[in-house]
């Protein structure tokens, strides 16, 4: 089996892993969480109209401060829902797999024994062996 055909197995045992299963469930959800989805739409605009009034010829910092506060409100609302909760969960389980994955693939293209080399979940201090900062 050549590198390609094998790469494309591990890409179906990702899919598989019941992390993947997890974020892509939890997405899905997300997405079809309509009081979600406007909280989300409704960060997005004020985060715009923040950029606007900031970049204005005649800034009001007062309208600034406001829309500040609501945007800190908004992201609350968004970060305490419970479908983001369960999605940033999964997400994070998720994208800690891919790290490790990745984390094996570069050791491994740096000439480490495959069946020997250690996962890192924190910060050597050298690039060498990362697959990447979290």
């Amino acid at each position: 089996m050549d590198v390609i055909s094998m790469a494309r197995e591990l890409g179906k045992a990702i899919q598989q892993d019941d992390r993947y299963t997890a974020y892509n469930l939890a997405k899905q959800a997300n997405d079809n969480d309509q009081e979600l989805q406007k909280l989300i739409g409704d960060f997005n605009i004020t985060r715009m109209n923040i950029n606007k009034e900031m970049s204005s010829e005649n800034r009001d910092d007062e309208r600034i401060k406001a829309l500040d506060e609501e945007l800190k409100s908004t992201y609350a609302k968004i970060m305490s829902n419970k479908n983001m909760i369960v999605f940033n969960s999964a997400q994070n389980g998720y994208e800690q797999m891919m790290n490790d994955i990745n984390q094996i693939i570069t050791m491994c293209a740096n000439g480490e024994d495959p069946d020997t080399c250690e996962i890192s979940h924190g910060c050597s201090g050298s690039c060498a062996t990362c697959g990447g900062c979290h």
